[in-house]
């Protein structure tokens, strides 16, 4: 008995895991046309969309936050520091223009199982439909887009020395 809960415990998580979309983690520039187009594509679609993404913005402007974007353009095999960087799930973007939104959706329902692929699309029907009152519904979605900074100070950096 011990094996079967167990067994139906874990298949449950894995189950739970591919219900889940992939997260956003976008690097930006406040002063970046593009930029702001993703990020207005992600925080007016995406987020309400997929009810379970999670989204990161980074501004890249500052030194705090250069290291990791340097981190993820090498991972990402980019040659130009150019932005915006999209990071979904595994799988990156750079730049931004409104023929994007179907690979960007690909990439973040890769490990989404039927079920929430098919919440996914009742929710970019009725977005369709009426926007604004889904967002309206919706409204707590906002807090799924955070802002992350890196603070680096002079005793951090003096402490790896």
């Amino acid at each position: 008995m011990k094996k079967a809960t167990l067994f139906g415990a874990l298949a449950g998580a894995v189950f739970v895991g591919n219900a889940l979309a992939a997260d956003i983690t976008i690097y930006y520039s406040p002063t970046c046309p593009h930029c702001h187009h993703a990020r207005e594509f992600i925080s007016q679609t995406l987020i309400y969309e997929y009810p379970n993404l999670n989204v990161t913005t980074v501004n890249v402007t500052g030194a705090a936050n250069r290291d990791e974007f340097m981190a993820t353009l090498k991972k990402c095999e980019y040659q130009s520091g150019g932005v915006p960087v999209m990071v979904v799930g595994e799988k990156c973007f750079q730049g931004y223009g409104d023929s994007m939104g179907d690979s960007i959706r690909e990439a973040i329902e890769v490990d989404m199982d039927d079920a929430a692929k098919a919440t996914a699309a009742e929710n970019k029907k009725a977005m369709e439909s009426d926007a604004n009152a889904f967002r309206s519904a919706h409204a707590d979605r906002t807090s799924a887009i955070v802002e992350r900074v890196v603070e680096k100070t002079e005793d951090a950096d003096a402490k790896k020395n």
